[in-house]
């Protein structure tokens, strides 16, 4: 694992840099978990095995710092992520983002320019309100949230079962989470909705069959967005299906221009 200081932030962002061919392949986290726990087992899938992939922990998550003095938005996210790209003096990326993740690459995308390759999201935050779990973070304030908001959540999901979830959403800072939940339900402007659809590059939305029927993927075929579905997957496909999540950002990666 490897760290680098973002500037202005107070603190470094921890990222896995995995050897291998083409564009590097950025991956970038949903709320509350973190890239060094999502990933592994789909960089390590044969369908994406031999390429270069940035595995990053945003600031807030999973072995990345956590200073309180940042804004923890998705911009603020984003712009940590280009800072990287930026410092790693890498000439063309794709990126993968999931859930919030989704959103933050969708940002990141719009700075990154012409150095942008493809861009692939699954289940992104596309427009303003968040999503239920963002929402409910979002309407709590924050010092509460941290006093005990965070800690009732991470108790719901181990008495669910949901133990992997739960212990990457204990590591992480719940004022970062708060802060980031509340960036979603507030959206951008222009929204990110806006921003996919209008941005120059091969673009993939990746739901789980298990989302199915999604209403976010409403007219965005139109404008040349392809859709992919990964089969025996809900929401949390990186989870769910890892083989599958790596099937579908392969053919991504490799399918021809519109």
């Amino acid at each position: 694992m490897k760290s680098f200081a973002v500037p202005g932030a107070g603190g470094s962002l921890r990222y896995h840099d995995l050897a291998g061919e083409g564009p590097a392949l950025v991956m970038i986290h949903g709320l509350g978990c973190a890239s060094s726990c999502d990933y592994p087992t789909v960089a390590a899938d044969p369908a994406l095995r031999g390429r270069r992939m940035l595995l990053i922990d945003l600031l807030g998550s999973g072995f990345s710092d956590r200073p309180e003095a940042f804004g923890y938005t998705i911009d603020d996210h984003a712009r940590s992520v280009v800072a990287l790209i930026d410092a790693l003096e890498l000439p063309r990326v794709d990126v993968f983002g999931h859930s919030m993740g989704g959103a933050v690459a969708i940002a990141a995308a719009a700075m990154l320019g012409p150095r942008l390759g493809r861009l692939v999201v699954g289940e992104p935050n596309l427009d303003p309100g968040g999503g239920q779990f963002s929402r409910g973070i979002a309407a709590i304030p924050e010092a509460e949230y941290c006093a005990s908001g965070q800690d009732a959540i991470v108790r719901a999901a181990r008495a669910e079962g949901n133990d992997i979830w739960a212990a990457s959403l204990a590591r992480s800072a719940a004022y970062a989470v708060q802060r980031t939940a509340r960036s979603l339900v507030e959206g951008s402007d222009p929204t990110w909705r806006s921003i996919l659809t209008s941005l120059p590059v091969p673009r993939t939305l990746i739901i789980g069959e298990l989302s199915l029927p999604y209403d976010g993927v409403a007219g965005l075929s139109e404008v040349e967005i392809e859709i992919a579905i990964v089969p025996r997957a809900g929401h949390s496909i990186p989870w769910d299906n890892p083989a599958g999540l790596a099937a579908a950002i392969a053919a991504s990666l490799s399918s021809a221009a519109p």
